[in-house]
């Protein structure tokens, strides 16, 4: 049944026309930005103008106008403006980037075929300074995106279909990252369920039974259906209702069983003709690991220089508070179950280890982790250094020591990792860090079986991309100083 059989039409949410068309103004607006900095850069403004080569013309005047059209069609035909890629991931970046890379060929290509004598100090300038408003634009936009999100906007309406804790599971993770901007409207069950479904305290309507879905979609105008599991819908039936929902703009999505693995693990294989789902394994050593150990050292070290002046502040500063050691060493475990000693900068009273049996009944954190949001053993310098993760700078020591890096898992103490799980210990798979998704998802703030689904993750998915989002977001985590404690 067409879904504009039945209550108003379904189609694309109004907010995402309206969101792509800001971005393809502000786009434009900031490649032409670039193209004119390149024209008073090379020749110092309009009034500078010169001819481009001999047969073209064109001043540079002219090809900066150019320049600001083509840019965004090269846009548009890497699909960069698609609703998919906006404000999803990192995937929406590489769309951008990958644009530029084909248009910087585009003008190579033309120049080289038409034999335009057009000046590399123009092209040096635009294409550059372009892509990095662009990153900067998108960047921007997305906060907005998430903001608005966070506040009940810019948000796609979502069905959810499967099993009772299918459906509980999938829309439990849904309210728990708002910023992804997805509401769940409706659930659908087996006929056989007749339990309603609760999250954060809500019910989720029912919709009836999975089959035929397409009809009642309208009724909530639903503009995406979220399959969580096999159990409510056949194979028959899951094909059927993607053919209904073609040409309607409803979105079907398939979580898949194995949860918690990133897109370059997965890959779609056909296997005697059939397109199966095939999950890469993890890696933990190789080129990869090369390049990781390698930036982390480099990094570090020129860390270590730059903030040397602050190391010694801190330092002076714990030291003239009770005189006692400047620096806390501590015994944790790190890659493959292997001991090594941290340092930090010490943040609580000499005898803050003796205290923690005495303080156990006040641990406001589960799980084996013990924190306090007013600990009694920190000192007066030590409540700063914690707030904003001033004391774990000496742990880029570690890491140019090798024992840590700058990205990982939260490195733990052996009377925690006596209490794992048995899929816990993966967390020791790949050295500690002194930052991590859990981190910037929260910190000390974080459950504990939260931040150890962000640290698995981590483990199952890393790669040089994510260590450099993790860093980038770490920057702003520390300045905020929320969650640290």
């Amino acid at each position: 049944m067409p879904l504009t059989d039945v209550g108003r039409p379904v189609g694309r949410p109004a907010w995402e026309a309206a969101y792509s068309s800001s971005l393809i103004v502000v786009d434009a607006l900031l490649v032409t930005v670039a193209a004119l900095t390149a024209l008073l850069v090379r020749f110092g403004g309009p009034e500078g103008d010169v001819a481009v080569g001999t047969t073209t013309g064109l001043g540079y005047t002219e090809v900066a106008a150019i320049f600001a059209p083509a840019w965004i069609l090269m846009l548009a035909a890497s699909r960069a403006y698609e609703a998919r890629f906006l404000g999803n991931g990192s995937e929406e970046f590489k769309r951008v980037v990958n644009a530029t890379v084909r248009f910087t060929a585009l003008v190579s290509t033309t120049v080289f075929v038409f034999k335009v004598d057009l000046s590399r100090g123009f092209v040096a300038v635009a294409l550059p300074l372009g892509l990095v408003l662009l990153v900067l634009g998108r960047y921007a936009a997305r906060k907005v995106i998430v903001a608005l999100r966070l506040r009940g906007y810019a948000q796609h309406r979502a069905v959810l279909v499967g099993s009772h804790e299918e459906v509980s599971a999938l829309a439990a993770r849904i309210v728990r990252e708002r910023y992804t901007g997805m509401r769940v409207v409706a659930a659908c069950l087996p006929d056989y369920e007749t339990r309603p479904v609760e999250v954060a305290g809500e019910t989720i309507p029912l919709l009836g039974a999975a089959r035929d879905l397409a009809g009642r979609l309208a009724s909530v105008q639903a503009d995406t259906v979220a399959v969580a599991g096999t159990s409510a819908l056949s194979t028959r039936e899951l094909r059927e209702l993607a053919w209904d929902l073609e040409g309607t703009g409803v979105d079907l999505a398939l979580s898949p069983a194995l949860t918690d693995v990133a897109g370059p693990r997965i890959h779609v294989r056909p296997v005697a003709g059939l397109p199966l789902l095939h999950v890469e394994e993890p890696t933990f050593g190789g080129v990869r690991k090369l390049v990781k150990d390698l930036i982390d050292l480099v990094a570090a070290l020129v860390l270590v220089l730059l903030l040397a002046p602050v190391l010694v502040v801190i330092a002076a500063l714990i030291k003239r508070e009770d005189g006692g050691p400047v620096f806390y060493r501590q015994e944790r475990v790190g890659r493959d179950g292997r001991s090594f000693r941290i340092w930090k900068f010490r943040s609580m009273r000499v005898d803050a280890d003796r205290m923690l049996a005495d303080l156990a009944a006040h641990n406001e954190h589960d799980g084996p982790l013990f924190k306090m949001k007013q600990d009694p053993r920190l000192t007066r310098i030590g409540i700063t250094i914690r707030k904003y993760s001033l004391d774990e700078l000496p742990q880029l020591f570690n890491v140019v020591l090798g024992s840590m890096s700058l990205v990982g898992p939260r490195p733990p103490l052996q009377t925690e990792v006596d209490q794992y799980a048995d899929h816990v210990h993966r967390r020791l798979l790949v050295k500690p860090g002194m930052t991590g998704l859990w981190q910037v998802s929260g910190r000390a703030d974080l459950e504990w079986d939260e931040a150890v689904r962000l640290d698995l993750y981590y483990v199952e998915n890393w790669s040089v991309a994510l260590d450099f989002m993790i860093l980038w977001k770490t920057m702003f985590a520390v300045i905020r100083g929320s969650g640290a404690y």
